[in-house]
Formats: C-alpha cells, structure tokens, sequence
C-alpha cells in the first residue's frame, strides 16, 4: 500500500486509492524506488527520441518530461522556497510567503535559471554515461527527500510534510539509504561514491542553511531538495569526466 501511496504522491500515475495520512507518510521509504521507475521512463524516453531528433530537442524534451512526471510538485516547491528565502524578512513572513500559491518574481526568474542550467548540463553529459545518469539522478534525488525528512525538523506545525515527518522512522531511512547506495554503486562503481557523497553534502548545507532561518523544513524545501539534487548529480558527473576522473 505505501509503495502505491508513493506512486501517487510522487507522480503522475493514476493510483486510484484512498490512503491514510499515515500510509502517505510511510511511503517515503520507497521514493528512491519511485525514483528508479522515473529514471528508466527518462532512459528509454532518451534512448528512443535519439533516433529521430537531435540530441539538443532531446534534452528539451527531457526537461519537460522530469517536470510532467512529478505533475510540477517539486519545481513548485523551489519556486516558493525561492520566494521565501529571498530578501532579509522574518521567519513567520518567510513561511506565509511559500505557503502562498502565487509565484513572485524572485521565485519565477528563479525558476528560469534553474531550468537551464538543467538543459545545459543535459546537453553537455556524454552519451556513454548519459543512460546511466538518467536513471541514477531520480533515485537520489528522491532519497535527498527522505534523508532531509528523516534527519531535520518541520517548520510549521501542520501541513503535508508533517505527515512524512512524523512517521519516518530510522528503519526507514536505512533501507532507502541502502537501496541508493546500491544502485549508485552498480551503475558508477567508484565514482558513485563521489557522486553519492556530494549530493549528501549538498543537501546538508542546504538544510542546514533552511533551519538557521525557518527552525526547521517544509514541503516546499522538500521538493526544492529534490530539483537541486537532480542537477547536482548531473554537475557532479560532469566535473568528472571533464577532469578524466570519469571515462
């Protein structure tokens, strides 16, 4: 039941089931799994497109498709987290800023330069490890989530991230940890650790940066942890190869 639970929070699937706040909170220990289902649409999605557009319209498409398959969940998190941290303002106003469903400015050109920098890192991976990244970045961009939730407290003292807060437990945590590790270790051996490390140590500082001004994370910040994670797996691969510390 979670494991569908996960599925329809996290994508776009049409799960057609009723589920408990608890259940929804659950399932966080299977997002790294929703994200290896995400990473093989993105792979074969690549993999077939190849043979009929150029590789630049490929990673458009790309782009929009990572987007489509979460239903813009979490690049709607990073806008409002945008939004919030942006200028020297309270944490209760920070807060009624992101839960405000209007996007601001900061949070829209925000968006923008994220989105190309997702494009062009996209455009510069080399097509022998291009498979492989597609299928990885999802997968620890997903447990980036889990370990956020499981490791920081929530900000506010109700909403949706709540749920996901108060259920994760260590055992959680460690089998998703373990199911990423895995994979990464599979897919890019040595390097994995690497690539495994740097989103770790990305998403601690982010966090760590979030808490000194909100007391805590929200949901918004948890999809905001999933986008940044997804482009700085891409980035970390691609330092290196462009250092032949890869290929």
């Amino acid at each position: 039941m979670e494991l569908l639970a996960a599925f329809q929070f996290l994508t776009l699937l049409p799960v057609k089931r009723s589920f408990t706040a608890e259940q929804v909170g659950r399932s966080s220990v299977y997002f790294p799994i929703v994200g290896l289902v995400i990473g093989l649409a993105l792979a074969g999605m690549n993999w077939g497109l190849g043979y009929i557009l150029p590789a630049a319209v490929v990673n458009v498409l790309l782009v929009l498709a990572i987007a489509l398959f979460s239903g813009g969940l979490h690049l709607d998190g990073l806008a409002d987290t945008m939004d919030g941290m942006a200028g020297h303002r309270a944490t209760e106003e920070r807060l009624a800023i992101m839960k405000d469903s209007r996007i601001g400015g900061f949070g829209a050109i925000g968006l923008a330069l994220f989105l190309l920098i997702e494009y062009i890192t996209l455009n510069n991976i080399p097509g022998t490890i291009k498979t492989q990244l597609l299928i990885l970045a999802p997968v620890l961009s997903r447990w980036a989530m889990v370990n956020s939730i499981f490791v920081y407290p929530y900000a506010r003292p109700s909403g949706l991230g709540k749920a996901f807060k108060e259920v994760v437990s260590l055992r959680h945590f460690i089998f998703a940890t373990l199911v990423s590790l895995t994979l990464t270790g599979v897919l890019f051996r040595w390097a994995g650790l690497i690539i495994f490390a740097g989103v770790w140590l990305t998403i601690s500082l982010m966090s760590l940066y979030f808490k000194s001004r909100l007391r805590g994370l929200t949901g918004d910040i948890y999809g905001a942890i999933n986008e940044i994670s997804f482009v700085i797996v891409l980035l970390i691969a691609l330092l290196l190869v462009y250092n032949h510390w890869l290929l």
